[in-house]
C-alpha cells in the first residue's frame, strides 16, 4: 500500500537504517568527517562525509520519496544545488529559462555560466512559443512555477511534451509549492530543484538545497558532480531539514489558509492595485494550478499605489518582519526590486512586472487575523494620503 505524504514526511519510503542500534526516534546526527574501514576491501558503506553521510542520506531518501524520484541530493544551499546542476552542461550548450526566476539564479547564469560558454534564452513561458526558441544546441528548459516573484503558473505537462519531442531535459524549481502541493517529476519533469531553506526546512534557521531526479543516469552524473565539487549538506543542517519536513503538511495547509484570507483582504484594499496569487478563481494561473497541483501555496505578491506606500509598509509593520527568504513559520515581507531581484537589470524587472510598488509576502502560520491587522495598520498609518 502506498504511504500517504504525511507519513512520508516522517519516514520517507520506510527503508530502515541499520547503522544505529539505540532505537533513537530522532535520526542521529553523524557529526563526523570520515569513517573507519574494517580492512582493505571492506567498507561500512561510508568513507568521507563529502561523498555521503548517514544523516544526509536519510534526508535525501525522504525528499526523493516525497517527490517520487529515484534519487535526491542535498546541497549546502539552493544556489549550491543550481551551481552543481549547471555542471551537467558543456560550453556551447543552450538553455531556455523562464524570464521570471529568482534573481540569484539569473545572476548565476549571467555572471558565471555565460562566461563558461553556456548560452541562455530568457522568455515568458506562459505567453511565448517556447518551442520556437529551441536550437540544435538546446539541452534543457528550466522553469519555476509559480514564478518568483510574479506568481505566474507554467503548465508543466505542456513543457514536458515539448522537451520530450526534442530529447532535452525539463528542470523545474518546485520551491514555492513543495512536494506537498506539487510533484513535477510525475508531470514529466526530469529534474526538480528546491531551496530547502524555504518550505522544506520551514523555520528560517538553516540553508539547504536539493536536486531530485527520476533518471538513474542523471542521478549517477549528479552524484559524481556533488562528490567532486564538495557542496553536500553538512550533517547538522541535514538533521534540521529532516526535522522541519516532519511538519511540512501541517505548515503548508495552515500557511495556505492564512494566505487565502490575506488575499481576500488585499483585494478589498483601495490602496492595493493588484494581487498576484495562483489561487484567485477566474485567472489562467488558477486553472493551470488546479490541474497540476493540489494547492496554491502561501506566496503572495501585491502592488500598491505608490513607491512611498510600499516603503512605508515595509517600515511600519509591527508583527511581520521586512526580510528576505520565504517558506518559514514566520510571515516575511520582501521588496524584490532591492532584495531578491536587485541584480536583475531594471529593464528586465520592469518587463516582468517588478516595479518599486511591488511587495512579496511569504505567509506563515501565525493567527491570520493578527497578520491582516498588521497589514491594515501599516497601510492606514501612511501619511502620504491618496495618490494623485
Amino acid at each position: 500500500m502506498e504511504r500517504g505524504i504525511e507519513t512520508k514526511c516522517i519516514y520517507g519510503d520506510g527503508a530502515k537504517f541499520e547503522g544505529d542500534k539505540t532505537g533513537s526516534i530522532s535520526f542521529p546526527i553523524y557529526q563526523t568527517a570520515t569513517f573507519a574501514h574494517p580492512e582493505v576491501g571492506q567498507s561500512t558503506g561510508y568513507a568521507y562525509s563529502r561523498m555521503q553521510n548517514p544523516t544526509r542520506e536519510q534526508l535525501e531518501q525522504v525528499v526523493a520519496s516525497l517527490e517520487e524520484g529515484v534519487d535526491a541530493l542535498a546541497f549546502s544551499s539552493g544556489m549550491a544545488a543550481i551551481t552543481a546542476l549547471m555542471e551537467l552542461f558543456q560550453p556551447g550548450d543552450h538553455i531556455i529559462t523562464d524570464a521570471d526566476l529568482y534573481g540569484g539564479s539569473l545572476r548565476l547564469f549571467r555572471s558565471i555560466n555565460a562566461k563558461n560558454g553556456i548560452a541562455f534564452s530568457h522568455i515568458d513561458c506562459t505567453r511565448e512559443d517556447v518551442e520556437s526558441y529551441i536550437q540544435e544546441n538546446t539541452r534543457a528548459i528550466l522553469i519555476e512555477t509559480p514564478t518568483n516573484p510574479m506568481m505566474n503558473v507554467i503548465d508543466i505537462r505542456r513543457m514536458a511534451e515539448v522537451t520530450k519531442r526534442h530529447g532535452i531535459w525539463l528542470i523545474v524549481d518546485n520551491t514555492f509549492l513543495s512536494p506537498y502541493f506539487q510533484k513535477p517529476l510525475t508531470l514529466g519533469a526530469d529534474i526538480v530543484i528546491h531551496s530547502g531553506t524555504k518550505f522544506l526546512g520551514g523555520h528560517n534557521d538553516t540553508l539547504a538545497g536539493f536536486l531530485v531526479t527520476s533518471s538513474p543516469e542523471l542521478s549517477e552524473q549528479l552524484r559524481y558532480i556533488s562528490k567532486t565539487v564538495g557542496s553536500g549538506l553538512a550533517p547538522f543542517d541535514s538533521w534540521l531539514i529532516l526535522r522541519g519536513i516532519k511538519t511540512l503538511p501541517i505548515r503548508m495547509e495552515r500557511a495556505q489558509e492564512n494566505a487565502q484570507a490575506i488575499v481576500a483582504f488585499l483585494q478589498g484594499e483601495r490602496r492595493v492595485r493588484k494581487v498576484y496569487y495562483p489561487g484567485i478563481p477566474g485567472t489562467q494561473a488558477y486553472e493551470i494550478c488546479k490541474r497540476q497541483a493540489s494547492g496554491f501555496g502561501s506566496m503572495i505578491t501585491f502592488e500598491v499605489e505608490s513607491r512611498e506606500l510600499a516603503l512605508h509598509i515595509l517600515k511600519s509593520t509591527r508583527l511581520i518582519p521586512f526580510a528576505e527568504s520565504l517558506g518559514g513559520v514566520e510571515t516575511l515581507l520582501t521588496y524584490p526590486t532591492t532584495q531578491t531581484h536587485a541584480d536583475v537589470p531594471l529593464e528586465v524587472q520592469l518587463k516582468n512586472g517588478i516595479t518599486d510598488r511591488v511587495l512579496r509576502l511569504s505567509v506563515g502560520i501565525e493567527t491570520k487575523e493578527d497578520l491582516i491587522e498588521d497589514l491594515r495598520q501599516a497601510m492606514d498609518s501612511f501619511e502620504g494620503k491618496d495618490s494623485i
